[in-house]
This record gives structure tokens, C-alpha cells and sequence, in this order.
């Protein structure tokens, strides 16, 4: 939300973090550093003068990224700056700890490495649809300062048209729902028992395959691809209690398996919001009466889904997480105080409920002639201590590109939902960062 107070100058504004976000900087670690990364890898060799130029002239019209991270009594808040974001060459990691509670910093960056660009982006600024926008956004102004120019602006912001203020406000508190979903009782997760890496490691495990292979597949399952690699993963992870740890009975899993399902809120509530609005959902499935056909996991998971992602189900959910914010105890509570609890509520309510995450973004496209400069967009998920395994898909042109973003060596997870697909007849190229 943008604010304005009399007397001040036109660029002394400050904006209100959304719901979603209000969570992420009290809770931002070297581990768990919140900060996802969406890419575009081009055909040639990246103009820097030029994305620097066209990076400038995207903050004139995302002037609410343009922002830095402030602490307030109650809340932190981002504050406009004058300041402008320079592009940077990667030497890292993906997704590492921005430092965005230090003055001057920004919660974003834009990296670049041979063909490559890179938004890496603060949960708390937006989410993967509000990433993907930015990304395109700003591959069309360098492409414009290139000489490439598109008629389509379809998704794409351009500098110099009108800032409309659904754009910064928070499209939650616009969803009115006559019943608010009660908490429910929170179930402990398992987790993979493999150790973590060294702080400040990062590894990215992708899979490139054809799209319309996948979805010959899933169809003839008679479910959508999210339900697929849902119920995929389900069964990767039962086939890796029986193949590497032999002696340990997976009916003994005192804890079901629960994938959460990150849903963007923007098809079912249209809005135009760059702001966080998704929410999770779950899946979940119990081991303890053995091992379930392939069949029976894709409907068990397809019963799961659809019922969660029900237009009214949702809303409900929505007004829970608006009303509490509301709460006079949590509103009252100083900043100092949140920092301390906000971490402690994550762990029990966040990561402890989840074995890993699965997060779709959907089928990217880019209008005419860009799309022949482009190769491929990819897209990788926040690390996280509590959950070591996170994954992540994305398409564009013919291909999906499903990417593990692991906070541990161990590779046994991915061999074998790569080795599964393979069985089913779908060709993969991988590549490790």
C-alpha cells in the first residue's frame, strides 16, 4: 500500500508490507534466506551497458521496488529511494542472503553471467508471478534499447505508461468471504534425513523435458500436470525408503509425507497486484499402510487438491490470515518481540508441517521477435533448514524445466524421480550448477 504524508515531497513515500510478506524479513537467515530466482538465458552474450540503462529506466516504472527494507515499532515498512539498483556479475550461489535490513540495500538484484540474466528477489517484494512479470518487463526494455521492439505488451510493463495503484496495494484484504477457516490442528511432517551443507552452499539439480510429452502423460492419466509431479514426488520418496534405507519399515513413519503446493490467487480473485498474493496449499499421504499403486496416489492427491483449491475454501483461508493479522495482541506486539516469536511460529507452523514444496509458475511466454532471442527461463525456490528439498517447475517454448534447489549433497531424491520419468518414456537432460 502506498502512503503519502502532507508536507513531504513527492518521492518521500512508504509502502505497507502485504500479508503474505509481513512473515519473511523477521524470519530471512543465511539459511533460510527467503530469496527466490527467476532467469532468462539468451542466444547471445549479455549487453551490460544496456541492461544497466534498461534496469534504470524499469524503476521508473516499478517505483515500488524500488524501495528499501525499514524497521518501524510495530512493522517493517519499504521506503522509496532515490537510489538506483546496479546490475551485478554472478559469483555465487543462487538465491543466497541478500542483505536487505542494512541501509541502502535492496531486497532484488539483477545478475548476469555470459548469456544469462537473473532476478533474485526478497519474498517479502513479491512472488513468482510478480517476478516473472518483472523479468519480462525489464528483457523487453533491453531488447527495445537493442533495436527490438514488440507490438505485444501483453504481461509487460512499459516505462512511462500509467501506474495503476492496484498494482502496490494488498489484494488480500480485498477478499470479503462470509466464513473465515478455522486453524486446524497442525500435523508434524517428515522430513528427509540427510545432512545439510555447509552455510552459504546452494545446489541446483534441473531437469530439462519435452512439454508435450508431459502432458501426453499426465493426460492420459486423466490429470493435470501439477497433480502428476505431486503424486510423482509422493512416490519417489517411498521408493527411496526402500531402496537406500532397507531396514527401516516406512509403516513405522510416525509422520505422513506433505507436499505444499504454492496456488497463485490471481486466477481465481483477478488482480493486477505485483505484491505477494498465493497462498499454500497441501497434499498429503500416510505410509504407515504401505506402499499405494501410482494410480492410487494420483487420486488420492486429485481429491486432495481439488477440494483445497475451491474458489470458496480459499477465500476462507484468506480471511483467517487477514483477520489475524488484524489481532490487537499481534498489531500491539513490538517489532523486536515479532522478530523473536515470527521465526519460532515459521519453524512450527510452517516448516515442520511440510516434507518439501512443489512450485509451478506455469508456461512462459514472450511476444514476437523476442521469443527468438531467448532460449529458455528457469525459476529456483527460496532455500530452506527445515525443508532441505525444495522444487520448482517452469515452461517455455517446448520444454519444462523442473529444478531441485537443495540445501545437501545428497542426491538420492531426484535420481529417482528422474529414473521414474525415464521409465514412463520421457527423455531428460540434466544439469547440475
Amino acid at each position: 500500500m502506498l502512503n503519502q504524508h502532507k508536507g513531504e515531497k513527492k518521492e518521500d513515500i512508504w509502502f505497507k508490507l502485504d500479508n503474505a510478506a509481513k512473515l519473511f524479513p523477521s524470519i530471512a537467515t543465511y539459511r533460510c534466506t527467503t530469496v527466490f530466482r527467476v532467469s532468462a538465458t539468451l542466444y547471445n552474450p549479455v549487453n551490460t551497458d544496456m541492461l544497466q540503462l534498461a534496469l534504470n529506466h524499469m524503476m521508473t516504472r516499478l517505483p515500488y521496488f524500488q524501495v528499501n527494507l525499514k524497521r518501524g515499532f510495530f512493522w517493517y515498512y519499504l521506503e522509496k529511494t532515490n537510489a538506483q539498483p546496479k546490475i551485478k556479475e554472478e559469483n555465487n550461489y543462487p538465491c543466497m542472503y541478500l542483505s536487505f535490513r542494512k541501509n541502502g540495500y535492496f531486497p532484488f538484484q539483477i545478475l548476469y553471467f555470459n548469456n544469462r540474466i537473473s532476478l533474485e528477489m526478497a519474498h517479502f517484494l513479491t512472488d513468482g508471478t510478480g517476478a516473472i512479470i518483472f523479468l519480462k518487463s525489464l528483457l523487453a526494455e533491453y531488447f527495445k534499447l537493442l533495436g527490438i521492439k514488440c507490438n505485444d505488451t501483453k504481461e509487460i510493463l512499459t516505462p512511462g505508461e500509467k501506474i495503476e495503484k492496484e498494482e502496490y496495494q494488498d489484494a488480500f484484504k480485498k477478499i470479503n468471504s462470509p466464513k473465515t477457516d478455522k486453524i486446524k490442528n497442525i500435523t508434524i511432517a517428515s522430513h528427509f534425513p540427510f545432512p545439510l551443507v555447509q552455510r552459504g552452499c546452494y545446489h541446483i539439480v534441473t531437469g530439462i523435458m519435452p512439454l508435450e510429452d508431459l502432458l501426453r502423460l499426465s493426460k492420459s492419466y486423466g490429470v493435470t500436470l501439477n497433480i502428476f509431479f505431486v503424486s510423482l514426488f509422493f512416490q519417489t520418496v517411498f521408493d527411496y525408503y526402500r531402496q537406500y534405507e532397507p531396514d527401516f519399515d516406512i509403516r513405522k513413519l510416525k509422520n505422513p509425507v506433505i507436499m505444499n503446493i504454492p496456488v497463485n490467487l490471481r486466477g481465481l480473485f483477478p488482480s493486477k497486484t505485483m505484491c505477494n498474493f498465493f497462498l499454500s496449499i497441501t497434499a498429503s499421504l500416510d505410509f504407515t499402510q504401505g506402499e499405494k499403486s501410482f494410480e492410487t496416489v494420483l487420486e488420492i492427491v486429485s481429491k486432495q487438491l481439488n477440494k483445497s483449491f475451491d474458489k470458496n475454501n480459499l477465500a476462507a483461508v484468506i480471511s483467517r490470515n487477514v483477520k489475524s493479522e488484524a489481532s490487537i495482541f499481534l498489531r500491539l506486539l513490538p517489532l523486536g518481540l515479532k522478530d523473536i516469536i515470527m521465526p519460532l511460529v515459521y519453524l512450527f507452523f510452517g516448516e515442520n508441517g511440510y516434507t518439501s514444496s512443489i512450485s509451478n509458475v506455469g508456461r512462459i511466454s514472450m511476444p514476437e521477435p523476442l521469443d527468438e532471442h531467448i532460449e529458455r527461463f528457469e525459476f529456483y525456490p527460496p532455500p530452506s533448514r527445515g525443508n532441505k528439498i525444495k522444487t520448482t517447475l517452469i515452461s517455455y517454448k517446448d520444454k519444462l524445466y523442473f529444478s531441485f534447489g537443495k540445501l545437501t549433497k545428497e542426491n538420492a531424491i531426484e535420481r529417482i524421480f528422474f529414473r521414474k520419468l525415464r521409465k514412463m518414456g520421457i527423455p531428460i537432460k540434466i544439469e547440475t550448477s
